[in-house]
C-alpha cells in the first residue's frame, strides 16, 4: 500500500506542478518544436524526438548484444565460462551511470572527433553509452526467460535429429519470446529515464539533431540543465517533460503486463 501510495502521490505532485503551464500555453503549443522561455514558446518535441533517437540508438546497439549474451550463458557457454561473464554483466550492472558518462567524456567522444572529424557528443555518443549501460538489465531478463523453457523442449527437439543451433533458433527463442519482448522493453525504460551519462555525452543544443554526430537535448537532459534555475512557467514546463516521461514509463509497464498475461493465457 505505501508503494500505491507512493506512485499516486507522484503523479498527482507532477500533474499538479505542470497545470499551470498546460492552462495558460496549452497541450498544443506545448507539443511544438520551439523552446525559447524568453518568448513565452514552450515546445517539447525536440526534447521528445532527441529522447526516442538516444533510445533507439540504445537498444540498437545494446540489445543485440545482451541477448546474444543471454543465449550464450544459456545454451552454449560452459560452467566456468558462464560463471565468469555472469560476474562481469553483474559489475557492469553495478557500475554507476556517471562514472560510464565520464568514460563516455575522455575516452568515447576524443575517439569519435578522430574518426568523424566532428566535436564527437551527439546522438551516437548517447547511444554507446545507453547500449552499454541497458546490456546488463537485457542480459539478467532475458537469460531468465530463456532458462524457463522446459528442458524438454530442447530435448524433444534435439531427439528428432535437430542440431543445437536449430534447436536454440527455432524452439528455444520462439519460446522464449514474450520474455525477450520484456527484457527489451525494460531496457527501454532504463535508457528513456538516464539523466547524467546522456547529459555528458550528447552536447547542449535546443535544437533537432541532423545526424549521428549533431548535439540535441533529452527530456532528461533538458530538465537537468534548466531546473535549477527556472521558476514560474518555465519551471512548470520542465515538470511537464516529467509528466511526459511518467506516462511513458506507465504505458511500457502497461505494455509489458499485457505481454506477460498473453504468456500466461498461452501456457
Amino acid at each position: 500500500m505505501l508503494a500505491v501510495v507512493g506512485i499516486l502521490l507522484l503523479i498527482v505532485f507532477v500533474t499538479r506542478a505542470a497545470l499551470p503551464v498546460i492552462t495558460k500555453v496549452g497541450p498544443f503549443n506545448l507539443f511544438g518544436s520551439k523552446w525559447s522561455p524568453e518568448t513565452g514558446h514552450y515546445g517539447i518535441m525536440i526534447f521528445i524526438v532527441g529522447t526516442l533517437l538516444t533510445t533507439i540508438g540504445g537498444l540498437l546497439i545494446g540489445a543485440p548484444l545482451a541477448l546474444g549474451t543471454a543465449l550464450f550463458l544459456t545454451e552454449m557457454a560452459p560452467s566456468r565460462a558462464a560463471s565468469i561473464v555472469t560476474s562481469g554483466v553483474e559489475i557492469l550492472a553495478g557500475i554507476p551511470s556517471i562514472v560510464l558518462g565520464w568514460l563516455g567524456l575522455i575516452i568515447l567522444l576524443p575517439w569519435i572527433r578522430t574518426l568523424t572529424h566532428t566535436e564527437g557528443s551527439g546522438i551516437f555518443a548517447a547511444a554507446v553509452i545507453l547500449g552499454i549501460m541497458v546490456m546488463p538489465t537485457i542480459t539478467t531478463i532475458a537469460k531468465d526467460a530463456l532458462e524457463t523453457v522446459p528442458a524438454d523442449y530442447r530435448l524433444g527437439s534435439l531427439g528428432l535429429g535437430a542440431t543445437r543451433w536449430q534447436t536454440t533458433w527455432h524452439v528455444t527463442i520462439p519460446a522464449a519470446r514474450s520474455g525477450l519482448i520484456v527484457a527489451v522493453i525494460l531496457g527501454m525504460g532504463r535508457a528513456i529515464g538516464e539523466t547524467m551519462a546522456v547529459a555528458l555525452v550528447i552536447g547542449p543544443a535546443s535544437s533537432y539533431a541532423r545526424g549521428l554526430f549533431s548535439t540535441t537535448h533529452t527530456l532528461t537532459t533538458k530538465m537537468l540543465m534548466e531546473m535549477g534555475e527556472s521558476s514560474g512557467i518555465q519551471r512548470s514546463a520542465l515538470f511537464f517533460m516529467a509528466l511526459v516521461l511518467l506516462v511513458i514509463a506507465i504505458a511500457l509497464i502497461a505494455f509489458i503486463r499485457v505481454v506477460s498475461r498473453k504468456k500466461a493465457f498461452a501456457r
